[in-house]
This record gives C-alpha cells, sequence and structure tokens, in this order.
C-alpha cells in the first residue's frame, strides 16, 4: 500500500500542477514498470478519486491543519489517505499506518506525526467534519466555485443533477460495428463471457461494469468499439450515404471517424492537428478495417490542408472546455479558469467559419462539444447563424434533447449538437 499511496499521492501533486492526468499515470506506468495490474487500479481509483472529491478533500484538510502545509509532496499524500479513509474498504488502523510510512519514503521522516495526528483526528471527529465542510457547496459539489455559479444561471433546474453525475464513475459502452453486426448478437457473446450488459441506442451496449478490452469478445477483431452512449449520436445525424465526400475535423482519436465509415461507404478526410494522436486515429480504423485519408492540419485555417473541393457533409467535434466529461477526466475541474470559456469560445468560431467555406451547398455540417456551457455551445450557434444568411438550422432526429443540449447522466456524458444546412 506504501507504494501505492506514494505513486497516487505523485499523480496528483503532477495534476494539481498543471499536468494532464492520464499522461501523468502513464509517464508513472513507463517508469514502474513492474507495477502489477492490481497495483495500477488502485494507483489510478486514488489518484481519480482524490481528484473527483478534490473540494472535499481539501475542505477537510484546511479543518485538520493549523496552519498550511509548504511541502505539496505531504499534502497531496494526506489528500490522498483521506479519500482513501472515505471510500476505501481497507482497514483505517492500517491506511494511516501505511500513510505514515508514506511520509518516510517521500523522506519526509518529520512529518510522521503530522501525518498520525491529521489522520487519526479526522477518524476521531469524521461526522462532525463532514457536515461541517458540507456548508460550503465547493466542498459539497467538489466543483470550483465559478463552475458552481455558471451552471446555477444556466441550468436552475438541473444545476444539482449535472454536478452530482460529474461525481460519478462514467458507465462504460461499446459501441458494435454494424459492419460486423448488431448489438443483440454481441450481448450473446458478452453473456457467454461472462458479462453483463445492456442495450443502448441503436448500435450501443453498455457495460454493468467496467472491463478490460483485451476481455471483449473479437475487440481486436473490430467487432466493437468503447464510445460513450452521448459520442455516437454524432454519425447518425450527418445521414450519410455511400460515395460522399466527408471531412472529420478535430479526428483524434477517431471514435466519431470510424462510426461514420461503418455507416457508409465514404471518401472521408480525418483531420487533426496532432500528428501523434492523428496516428492513433490510424490505428483505430486498422483495428476496424477501415481506410480514411489523415491530414495533419489546423481546422480554422483550411488554406495549408483543403484542395478546395466541398465536402458533402463535415463534422466539426470541436476543441472545448470538456464541462461534459469531467467525470471521465476529474483533474479538468481544478484545471479549467473561468477566462479558458472565453477563450475556447473564439477558437470554436475560427473554426466554424472556416470550415463553412469547405461545405458544399446542399451539405451539411454537424456541431459538436462534450461541454455544457452556453458560451460553447447554444451561444456560439447563435452568433454564427446571425452572421451567415447562408446557414440554416436543422432539426436533431431522434436526439433525446431537442435544444442539442444533452447533459451528463448514468447513460452518457455530455454533450452539444447543432446540425447545419449550406444553402
Amino acid at each position: 500500500m506504501i507504494e501505492t499511496q506514494r505513486l497516487a499521492s505523485e499523480a496528483v501533486c503532477n495534476a494539481l500542477a498543471g499536468r494532464n492526468l492520464t499522461r501523468v499515470l502513464q509517464d508513472i506506468w513507463a517508469r514502474h514498470a513492474k507495477l502489477t495490474a492490481q497495483q495500477r487500479g488502485a494507483i489510478q481509483d486514488l489518484s481519480y478519486g482524490t481528484l473527483r472529491f478534490y473540494g472535499l478533500q481539501d475542505a477537510l484538510l484546511k479543518k485538520l491543519l493549523t496552519k498550511p502545509l509548504k511541502d505539496d509532496k505531504l499534502r497531496c499524500l494526506l489528500l490522498v489517505t483521506l479519500y482513501q479513509l472515505q471510500h476505501s474498504s481497507a482497514a483505517p488502523y492500517a491506511i494511516v499506518d501505511n500513510a505514515v510510512n508514506t511520509a518516510i519514503a517521500l523522506k519526509q521522516p518529520q512529518a510522521k506525526g503530522l501525518v498520525n495526528a491529521v489522520l487519526r483526528n479526522f477518524l476521531r471527529q469524521r461526522d462532525t467534519l463532514l457536515q461541517e465542510v458540507a456548508l460550503k457547496e465547493t466542498a459539497r459539489y467538489s466543483h470550483p466555485k465559478w463552475w458552481i455559479e455558471k451552471l446555477k444561471q444556466q441550468y436552475p433546474a438541473d444545476w444539482q443533477a449535472v454536478l452530482e453525475a460529474n461525481n460519478s464513475h462514467p458507465p462504460m459502452t461499446l459501441r458494435v460495428n454494424r459492419r460486423w453486426g448488431n448489438s443483440d448478437d454481441y450481448l450473446k457473446l458478452l453473456k457467454d463471457a461472462g458479462i453483463e450488459a445492456e442495450c443502448a441506442g441503436a448500435q450501443g451496449i453498455r457495460l454493468a461494469k467496467p472491463q478490460a478490452i483485451d476481455k471483449l469478445p473479437h475487440f481486436s477483431a473490430g467487432a466493437v468499439s468503447v464510445q460513450d452512449l452521448g459520442a455516437q449520436f454524432a454519425a447518425p445525424l450527418l445521414d450519410v450515404a455511400d460515395g460522399m465526400r466527408v471531412l472529420d475535423a478535430c479526428a483524434a482519436p477517431g471514435g466519431k471517424t470510424s462510426h461514420l465509415l461503418e455507416m457508409a461507404n465514404l471518401d472521408l478526410t480525418a483531420l487533426d492537428n496532432d500528428a501523434g494522436r492523428l496516428a492513433k486515429v490510424g490505428e483505430n480504423l486498422a483495428r476496424l478495417g477501415l481506410n480514411a485519408k489523415l491530414k495533419t492540419g489546423d481546422a480554422a485555417k483550411p488554406d495549408a490542408w483543403w484542395e478546395g473541393k466541398p465536402f458533402d457533409r463535415i463534422l466539426a467535434d470541436v476543441p472545448c472546455s470538456a464541462s461534459g466529461v469531467v467525470r471521465r477526466h476529474p483533474d479538468i475541474k481544478w484545471l479549467r479558469r473561468a477566462s479558458d470559456i472565453a477563450q475556447f469560445a473564439v477558437q470554436q468560431a475560427e473554426i466554424l467559419a472556416a470550415l463553412w467555406r469547405c461545405l458544399a451547398r446542399g451539405g451539411k455540417l454537424l456541431y459538436v462539444t462534450c461541454s455544457v456551457f452556453a458560451e460553447e455551445n447554444e451561444q456560439q450557434i447563435t452568433a454564427f447563424l446571425s452572421q451567415h444568411e447562408d446557414a440554416k438550422r436543422l432539426p436533431l432526429p431522434g436526439f433525446p434533447a431537442p435544444d442539442g443540449q444533452l447533459l451528463p447522466s448514468a447513460q452518457h456524458d455530455g454533450f452539444y449538437y447543432a446540425l447545419l444546412s449550406k444553402h
């Protein structure tokens, strides 16, 4: 447990310092190749959980300390251990004892007494402390104050449900490759493999518990892909047909790219400004037996990569705050700033205007974000329509939210969709 606590604390420290948690964990796996699968799982659970409920752990730690800690490593160890004491099935005395030894492993032997005192004090006053910190919304909902206030303003009836969904564990949803078979066929394979699941949407299957992909029947052969149900609406909304020229802008990691190609035989270009991430698109397509033109380029600057022939369909899954998927990336809540939203909105407007030039008359463009903030979504589309007389907003057939805003829930993440036609 000492190694688990130490590396989880390292991950949390790096994430709070501004590094992407996924990349931090990948670096840890690379440096500690001898970690078992069980250890990796425990480290990931502790780091994700601590950041998911960082607002609460931070408030508790401030209550328990007589003065702020100057040492970030020690502070992160206490944050992780406080989370562990609330959510782990391990015996509290074992968690505390190991935390004391972890402090020694962190070369903080002088802090043994502090770690022991803080954690045992929490155990003695647990119920009282939790009640006291819950009076503060940033602790009760574990989100920054500006985020909570923005949701209150934009979703007066739903803001609490959104915050609670953001702090839940995300579902693991599969998309069955229609070129392989249908959901019923794959459900039978899962049942035979002892994996509990249910149908979700047209081609989706929601697993009762997350599974390693190598446990999924015929995954390597391209039978299914992992894709949130909310993201699975994109390809059907573009109603593609054989022979169409299609652009998937900002394509990485390629989930929507492959979904489009599963639906029809297309002349599809997958664009992304990150060559490394674009390579992942190619790997995903290869596993599924699909092909697309891969181009590295900035969606806001088509003159550098577009040959001038208009596209019949464009999927514009633009960069955004990712406020609709924070339960999958809990570090985002604490790294984003209120000012970031306006910056994303500027970038989104540039991309949308640039891609509009690439769309054929009579064609359709689907604007997509994984955000719940109106500045990136409805306000963005309203402004675009006021500036482009040749643009018309279309209804979203089969989409569960008529206004295009899908809020995070037990079934799916948060997404926004707007379908535009060019006349």
